[in-house]
């Protein structure tokens, strides 16, 4: 019997397992993939952009350790839309910030977080599995789950789906989603750069989507090239020359002439939301509760506070000693994690359709309120602070140094 049973051994899935290592309760992470480094395939070549909050959280839980300072600090960003005037340069260092955040490649965060589970007292990792049915009673859960040829009864007291976008937890509650198709894919890739990058970041808007260069090195960066979908099979058939040409059409030559691209691939884009976060001893968090789309970097940061939320309830509630399942602890759940989940996903798709729309009237007023925002240093510093995680009921991890 266990209290606790988190399906899904990604990004979220783990950082919440590590959250409640040595709380007390019987926690057990359900892992699709063999629990070694690198093996995750969720772990890819993907550069995350996380948050301050998000950097001082993993810290905090014992995983930023692992990274092996192979984080490059955000101190700068320049957002700005081809064809129009104004744009906007946030400076940490001018807001009195050290930095707004860091790039990290999702392979590196992954292996840092399977180095600190190895470090886990009291978490059962149950992996290869694969969960294949869920029945409820009135005071637990029971799964079935498969490893390799063997089936295996658990019961858990609390479900939580970490399992990702398609969720398999989710469907069996009958939760819909809303889903909006952006019509987009994203290249997500690595490029050597002329000019050095120095703790730069871009964000560059254009009528085909837009731009995302992050610093990953002084001279290397990620790029997140977005396109029309009805393009991305033309441009996944470009070769590195015709690639790179492509990339200086979008984004110019800031950073001096590119070269070298990696491996790229084409993931399409939308956003997908859960009606409901919950049901009677389940909870969703990470992609499983939302996948917005990756402008504004805030899918991981999103999720993790999601699990950085779910962790502090069940903390408190085991050092009462009451349920975990609860329907009281789960509807305080959701009711702090609903101003944060509405804001962030509802300005990732506003940010989308704002800088995504071409009509003349909008254009010019989109190049005055970025000529505006320039040059109002506290409605920056707000803006910033929002865009590093520190939004509505901030864990107390989150705020550690």
């Amino acid at each position: 019997m266990h209290d606790i049973v988190i399906v899904g051994g990604g990004l979220v899935g783990s950082s919440l397992a590590i959250a409640l290592d040595g709380c007390g309760f019987r926690v057990a992470l359900v892992e699709a993939a063999l629990p070694k480094v690198s093996e995750q395939p969720s772990y890819d070549e993907r550069n995350l952009a996380l948050a301050r909050a998000s950097i001082n959280a993993l810290t905090a839980l014992g995983v930023w350790a692992h990274t092996k300072g192979q984080a490059a600090p955000i101190e700068r960003i320049h957002i700005s839309r081809r064809g129009e005037f104004g744009a906007v340069n946030l400076v940490a260092d001018e807001l009195g910030l050290p930095a707004f955040g860091a790039v990290l490649p999702a392979r590196e965060l992954g292996n840092a977080l399977l180095h600190r589970l190895d470090a886990c007292q009291s978490l059962e990792r149950i992996a290869p599995a694969q969960l294949t049915a869920i029945e409820s009673t009135a005071d637990t859960i029971e799964l079935s789950v498969r490893e390799g040829e063997r089936e295996r009864r658990l019961s858990t007291r609390l479900l939580v789906g970490a399992d990702g976008t398609g969720s398999f937890v989710r469907g069996h509650f009958g939760i819909g989603v809303q889903r909006t198709d952006y019509v987009q894919s994203a290249f997500v890739t690595t490029l050597t750069t002329e000019k050095p990058l120095d703790g730069r970041a871009f964000e560059r808007f254009t009528d085909s989507g837009p731009v995302a260069m992050l610093p990953c090195g002084r001279h290397q960066a990620g790029l997140v090239l977005t396109v029309p979908t009805e393009d991305s099979d033309r441009v996944a058939a470009l070769d590195d020359t015709a690639f790179i040409a492509l990339v200086h059409e979008r984004f110019g030559y800031r950073l001096g002439r590119l070269s070298r691209p990696g491996k790229r691939k084409p993931y399409p884009l939308a956003r997908v939301l859960a009606d409901r976060l919950t049901a009677e001893r389940m909870v969703l968090v990470g992609n499983a509760a939302q996948t917005v789309h990756p402008l504004g970097a805030q899918g991981f940061n999103l999720g993790l506070r999601d699990a950085l939320s779910l962790s502090e309830l069940l903390i408190a509630a085991r050092q009462e000693n009451s349920d975990p399942g609860n329907a009281d602890l789960l509807q305080r759940y959701v009711e702090r994690r609903t101003p944060d989940r509405e804001a962030t996903t509802s300005f990732s798709d506003d940010l989308v359709r704002l800088m995504g729309n071409k009509s003349a009237p909008l254009r010019v007023l989109r190049s005055l309120g970025f000529v505006a925002l320039e040059r109002l240093t506290p409605l920056k510093r707000r803006v910033a602070l929002r865009g590093m995680g520190f939004r509505g009921d901030v864990s107390q991890r989150a705020l550690s140094r």
